[in-house]
């Protein structure tokens, strides 16, 4: 995996309309296959708009007919708009292809993102993106033995830092093992909140789409919607969560540096 190029493609005044930078993604997607260009991240803000993907269920679009772009990338629907930075990582994978690796380290440099912002973030087992925990209930069960069974919280590691032969999964980098994942907050927590959305595409093995991170958008937009048809949590930003603004020109920089760090080539 080569170090990764950064585009800086407009925010604020600037914000970059979905349709154009969706066309800039195939752009740069096929010049990355082409071997034309190194891996290349877009990082931006858009206008107001809402996206589905593939998996997206009528009863999760706007409830006020708004319109809605449908696009080829996993997962349901979302939000882009201003307040929001978005980032499109356009990478070749290794082979074996491991898409779940690559939203990982996306994970993983967001999670930083925000504990250099001073919130703590998490990973939810089954749920793609990045979490602030709801508070646990009063009337959880105890934990079941040994980590396992029903009820009670556990912390799962993924089974790949276990293999036999690392070289089984290339894609994944040993230095994001650790203990990952709370689990779904299904009895167990108030609403969990989801902080920033992942979205991923792999075509010819290189990837399209990727992630959006709440920084001090209007959260009102998500009302309409059930954000990535998730309805037992909530959403939420890195304003609201630290009680001051963190604006996207703010947060950008730190978002490209821990994306660097992720995805620099192992050993470097």
């Amino acid at each position: 995996m080569a170090d990764l190029h950064f585009v800086h493609a407009g925010i604020g005044s600037q914000a970059v309309p979905y349709d154009l930078a969706w066309d800039e993604q195939r752009r740069v997607h096929a010049a990355v296959v082409a071997g034309e260009r190194p891996d290349t991240c877009l990082l931006l803000e858009h206008p107001a708009v809402y996206t589905a993907g593939r998996r997206t269920e009528d009863s999760e679009r706007p409830v006020d007919g708004t319109p809605v772009i449908d696009v080829d990338r996993g997962g349901k629907i979302t939000w882009h708009g201003p307040g929001q930075l978005v980032g499109y990582p356009i990478v070749r994978l290794t082979e074996p292809v491991d898409v779940v690796a690559h939203v990982r380290r996306l994970e993983e440099a967001l999670i930083r993102t925000c504990t250099e912002f001073g919130l703590e973030t998490t990973r939810i087992e089954g749920r793609s993106g990045v979490w602030v925990l709801g508070d646990p209930v009063s009337a959880a069960p105890p934990p079941a033995p040994a980590g396992e069974g029903a009820g009670g919280l556990s912390l799962r590691l993924d089974p790949r830092i276990s293999a036999p032969d690392p070289r089984d999964h290339p894609e994944f980098d040993p230095r994001l093992a650790g203990p990952e994942y709370a689990p779904s907050n299904a009895g167990q927590r108030g609403d969990d909140r989801k902080l920033a959305a992942i979205g991923v595409r792999v075509s010819r093995k290189v990837t399209m789409h990727g992630f959006a991170v709440n920084c001090d958008p209007d959260m009102t937009w998500f009302d309409r919607i059930v954000p990535c048809g998730i309805r037992d949590a909530g959403v939420s930003s890195l304003s609201e969560e630290l009680g001051r603004r963190v604006t996207v020109a703010e947060v950008m920089p730190v978002v490209e540096r821990h994306l660097a760090e992720v995805f620099a080539p192992i050993g470097v």
